[in-house]
């Protein structure tokens, strides 16, 4: 996507995942989160990526470093909000000033190549597009305030700042902006801590730009499920459920027969040919191929394996074959 370069914010610790290794490395679907985002943005047709690292980088660099595709890195040294992050980056988005930026969560890994493909479209003649999603349960999130024409964004209201009235709003933002670069830098040098908590907060450059006379719009994405993200291995456990019931369902649509979907897990990169037969509780990941009218299963584990038409496995592990 020409004039477009991308900036995702992946510091974030997993504290509460009780991990030692940053949470964009948690995993759904065997895939790490940061994966999942971005291969969306190279989906997208972006190919100037730079990850914002935060204390445990060493972990997301090395990581980073076995991709099939570049990506850049910056250190956000200390955790002072997502505004700083983004200002640890300022080099990176100087390289690209006259084109435009699109900012998001390294840990959302349902954020689609056609949500970011229309944030751009919509947002290609504005200074700002902020991509929001309508749920049902908005507690926690910033409230999307709009115009009365019903398209700029007036405002984004975290909710500990939000009157009763915000807090009914169910748009919510998603996390995810599209910018002009040469606005956002003009912005960030004019952003200033919150008092409250000390931070910078990438939502107040949303004021800054339309006090400037910019315009400012608020794209509400399809698919709410492009704000989920995971601050726990409960909610880690929510994503995965969302994630191979995708997966599952693609397989079937395509001709593949799961008569029980219990204990199915398969991988993202696993390719399967129609009027194969999935048996509960199997395992299919890694870069695995299986051919038409094969049995699986039951409780079988595949893993980058190939496996040619009419093939029938049961129970056992089947790692790096041929058959």
């Amino acid at each position: 996507m020409n004039g477009t370069c991308a900036l995702i914010l992946a510091g974030g610790e997993g504290t509460r995942m009780k991990s030692n290794r940053p949470k964009v490395l948690a995993e759904v679907l065997f895939k790490p989160l940061i994966r999942w985002v971005t291969d969306a943005v190279k989906n997208a047709g972006i190919d100037d990526i730079c990850v914002v690292t935060g204390s445990k980088k060493e972990f997301v660099e090395e990581y980073l470093k076995g991709m099939p595709y570049c990506v850049e890195t910056v250190l956000q040294s200390e955790r002072l909000g997502t505004g700083h992050a983004v200002m640890m980056a300022r080099d990176f988005l100087k390289k690209h000033s006259d084109q435009n930026v699109i900012i998001l969560n390294g840990d959302a890994p349902f954020i689609s190549s056609e949500t970011i493909t229309a944030a751009v479209e919509a947002g290609k003649n504005s200074a700002c597009a902020v991509v929001s999603a309508e749920v049902n349960d908005p507690a926690g999130y910033g409230r999307i305030v709009r115009d009365t024409d019903g398209c700029s964004l007036k405002a984004i209201v975290e909710e500990k700042e939000a009157d009763d009235e915000i807090r009914k709003i169910r748009e919510i933002n998603s996390g995810t902006y599209y910018f002009d670069v040469n606005s956002l830098l003009d912005a960030l040098d004019k952003l200033k801590k919150s008092e409250k908590t000390g931070e910078y907060y990438l939502t107040d450059t949303i004021e800054i730009i339309r006090n400037s006379g910019k315009s400012v719009i608020a794209y509400k994405a399809e698919n709410a499920d492009s704000v989920l993200g995971a601050n726990d291995c409960v909610q880690l456990a929510q994503l995965n459920e969302i994630a191979r019931k995708r997966v599952l369902e693609a397989h079937m649509k395509n001709g593949v027969v799961i008569p029980c979907t219990d204990g199915i897990i398969i991988g993202t990169e696993v390719l399967i040919s129609a009027n194969t037969v999935i048996l509960p509780a199997c395992v299919i990941r890694g870069k695995t191929s299986i051919g038409s009218f094969c049995e699986i299963g039951p409780a079988a584990l595949v893993e980058n394996s190939t496996l040619s038409d009419g093939t029938h496995i049961s129970s056992g592990n089947y790692r790096d074959i041929k058959l």
